[in-house]
């Protein structure tokens, strides 16, 4: 660390008013509080520290999100060897994920964050550490067959409009990473949608296999809508995760140790990530019990599509969620509600978690300004009756 130091050190008056580079001192500080914890403390006034920075709070998110990812890049070449009726060893198929997915990781942090240093030297401002997880998040939850081109677009629309002209990291009302998935979801639905999008196709470094023009392989949310019963896919294939979709949304497994590392760490907030499942268990046993879902159990549905991987990693989020305490119970509830909604009664639409947390984000001030105005109110009559 103290070489590390020292380095930042002795570039610093390069990067300091009057030096060459004085222009860049957002990038330079950006690295540097990336790398080392800041030295830099309160002066004026009274402030309230908690144990954990943003820049950990992050880090945090990003390890939980480790499992879903490295899950998810040995699905990928697990997908594309079964397509081609071939086997492969674990590092043949591991290794294969990991080329289709490094180019999309690679995009996704050079746009991102490229577009967040261009805001942060024009209004002189520290780099914030918010697009490390959104980064990270959007090559999770869209078909491996989008485009490179499309996601970068989608990015940048989304860091832009959805979160650079609100204010930046923290003043986002809607979630960056759904943002950007719901832009391409409208402005390219053949590419979001459909049975060719969800398993990788083409051979890379020897790896892999270029499957037929005609191929196609449908998510299980894709076969009930179409009325169909899920082909060859026990519960023990849901919970694991070796089923097409989005690439880090189909392990429960991987999901679940994810939300073990938020809950222990405090980060995300179990009232809502349990009341998005309660919420969505309800609703799915209601349909079913009103005979509108006789292709699928009800506890089918929160195992299969976004469901697991939207109520852990982005209902959560503490930005564009509810922040009172009870409103976090109505917050998570109406996101399954919703959810399971959209899917059993939009005929062309087979997911839904992500429109339901996208509308919830809208209407979470409104949560918990009713929230305190009642406890306001009962307040008031409290201490007008004594």
């Amino acid at each position: 660390m103290n070489s590390i130091q020292n380095f930042f050190d002795k570039i610093r008056p390069t990067f300091d008013k009057g030096g060459k580079l004085h222009a860049l001192h957002s990038v330079y500080e950006g690295f540097e509080s990336f790398l080392l914890v800041s030295n830099k403390t309160s002066r004026n006034g009274v402030s309230i520290h908690d144990a954990i920075d943003s820049k950990r709070i992050m880090s945090f998110v990003v390890i939980a999100l480790m499992p879903a990812m490295l899950f998810g890049m040995y699905n990928i070449g697990h997908q594309n060897y079964a397509a081609a009726g071939i086997t492969g060893s674990f590092w043949q198929l591991f290794g294969y994920g990991f080329l289709v997915m490094l180019p999309r990781i690679i995009v996704s942090y050079v746009v991102g964050l490229g577009i967040e240093f261009i805001f942060a030297q024009v209004n002189h401002e520290e780099i914030q550490e918010g697009y490390l997880v959104t980064g990270l998040l959007i090559p999770l939850i869209l078909p491996v067959e989008t485009p490179l081109w499309m996601m970068a677009l989608a990015i940048a629309f989304s860091v832009i409009l959805a979160k650079e002209l609100w204010g930046g990291t923290g003043m986002n009302v809607f979630n960056v990473a759904l943002v950007a998935r719901a832009f391409l979801f409208f402005s390219y639905p053949s590419k979001m949608t459909g049975d060719s999008v969800w398993v990788a196709n083409g051979s890379i470094c020897g790896l892999g296999n270029d499957l037929p023009d005609t191929f196609t392989q449908a998510t299980p949310l894709s076969f009930v809508k179409q009325g169909a019963t899920i082909p060859n896919m026990s519960v023990c294939d849901m919970i694991t995760g070796l089923i097409p979709g989005s690439v880090g949304e189909t392990s429960v497994i991987a999901i679940a140790i994810g939300a073990v590392i938020l809950l222990w760490t405090g980060i995300a907030s179990w009232k809502v990530m349990l009341s998005v499942f309660v919420g969505g268990g309800l609703t799915a046993a209601l349909f079913e019990a009103l005979g509108m879902t006789p292709n699928i159990e009800w506890y089918e549905h929160l195992l299969l599509g976004g469901f697991c991987f939207g109520a852990v990693f982005m209902a959560t989020d503490p930005v564009t969620g509810s922040r009172t305490e009870t409103g976090k119970y109505i917050y998570g509830f109406l996101i399954g509600f919703i959810a399971i909604t959209v899917r059993v009664l939009n005929p062309g639409y087979p997911e839904g978690m992500m429109m339901a947390i996208l509308l919830m984000n809208a209407f979470a001030p409104l949560i918990d300004y009713f929230v305190v105005d009642r406890n306001i109110s009962k307040r008031l009559r409290r201490a007008n009756n004594k």
